[in-house]
């Protein structure tokens, strides 16, 4: 598969778009990257199956350029919670190699399709109804953040997402402001794209019928494009996150967000 000049195209505008996105509203891009790789793969005669495993992995692996230069941004208006990133990133861990070590490796494309369908239609849903959370509640203890991490890493694994669709909801759920829990979820896409990332090149070894510049389940030729583009444009979305309406912004994007859940669904059930 040649990195012809039109690939190059497609590639840098969703570098672009995911990287504003990734610093505006602290998502890691994956869920829309992990849609249009796919469309983009499957177009150039990857099969179906093998085209969704490789956008998650190739989405995943984007965001630990994308975490670095949006986390950056979010640090120096001093919105990251540290103390958070450390007591939920032992967690992320571990569940992140459980997924994309094991069950990643064994589930069918056709599956995690669906399944990122359903995922993302219910992280827009929660994203368009914008819920506020009740005033008394805080975080856990060490044992359940220890727990919540490794939820958080595990269901990033497989749906190739740097874990804001999970981490921002909770962590605003535990009344953490919502500038603060946008600015930790960038920083703790790092250590669950880096955790995944190494599990989908280990598991994807044995791969049959990669297409050329794959490294397990890894699309060398898109990683590289996108993470360029990205890291350049996420320090901008994070200046914006600062200044503009992010909660319109939000629904917005979340009714995007609806027509790409039904793509990968029409996806998962055809295959």
């Amino acid at each position: 598969m040649l990195l012809e000049p039109l690939l190059v195209v497609e590639l840098a505008v969703l570098g672009v778009a995911t990287g504003f996105l990734a610093g505006l509203l602290g998502i890691g891009g994956g869920m829309l990257m992990v849609p249009f790789i796919t469309i983009i793969m499957s177009n150039r005669g990857v099969a179906p199956d093998l085209a969704v495993k490789m956008a998650i992995a190739t989405s995943m692996a984007t965001i630990i350029f994308t975490s670095i230069s949006s986390v950056w941004a979010h640090h120096k208006r001093g919105a990251v919670r540290w103390d958070i990133v450390k007591r939920l990133a032992p967690g992320i861990v571990v569940g992140s190699l459980a997924g994309s070590l094991g069950v990643f490796a064994m589930l069918k494309g056709s599956f995690l399709a669906i399944f990122f369908g359903l995922f993302v239609g219910f992280s827009a849903t929660q994203m368009f109804l914008d819920k506020k959370p009740k005033p008394a509640r805080q975080l856990p203890g060490t044992g359940g953040l220890l727990t919540a991490g490794g939820l958080i890493g595990f269901l990033s694994g497989l749906v190739g997402a740097g874990g804001a669709f999970i981490s921002v909801p909770f962590m605003t759920w535990c009344n953490v402001a919502i500038r603060n829990a946008v600015a930790t979820s960038a920083a703790l896409g790092f250590p669950i794209a880096l955790a995944n990332v190494i599990g989908y090149i280990i598991s994807g070894q044995t791969v049959q019928n990669l297409p050329t510049g794959a490294f397990g389940y890894i699309w060398l030729p898109a990683l590289g494009v996108i993470a360029v583009c990205s890291f350049l444009v996420a320090p901008q979305g994070a200046k914006a996150a600062h200044a503009l309406p992010v909660g319109k912004l939000k629904r917005i994007f979340a009714s995007v967000l609806y027509l790409l859940a039904a793509y990968m669904l029409y996806k998962g059930v055809a295959a």
